[in-house]
């Protein structure tokens, strides 16, 4: 069984920040590929950014320069530090890890997702 457990969302006034942590537990053999995602109302799913486990980094043209995504390998988190909000960042934003168990076995697992909203 693998779990991922979002925290830090919230409320936060226009140009603010915040930070988004996801810790992986259970059954883990190794977390490659960590990333976050966001679903604004009636809208798809869209990539924030990912890291691969050595630390490469990708974002969408939206968040470049505002988001910066990190991670901690010996505590299999992730992060996401969020500067210069504007209400269009509001969203939920889901966790994404792909994950290879002890038994061998690789799959990919989202987080029950934490909302952020950016409003004065």
């Amino acid at each position: 069984q693998v779990q991922l457990v979002e925290s830090g969302g919230g409320l936060v006034q226009p140009g603010g920040s915040l930070r988004l942590s996801c810790a992986a537990s259970g059954s883990i053999f190794i977390v490659n590929t960590m990333g976050w995602y966001r679903q604004a109302p009636e809208k798809q799913r869209e990539l924030v950014a990912t890291i691969t486990r050595g630390g490469n980094s990708n974002y969408a043209d939206s968040v470049k320069g505002r988001f910066t995504i990190s991670r901690d390998n010996a505590k299999n988190t992730v992060y996401l530090q969020m500067n210069s909000l504007t209400p269009e960042d509001t969203a939920v934003y889901y966790c994404n890890a792909a994950i290879t168990t002890f038994w061998g076995r690789g799959s990919t697992y989202w987080g029950q997702g934490t909302q952020v909203t950016v409003s004065s």
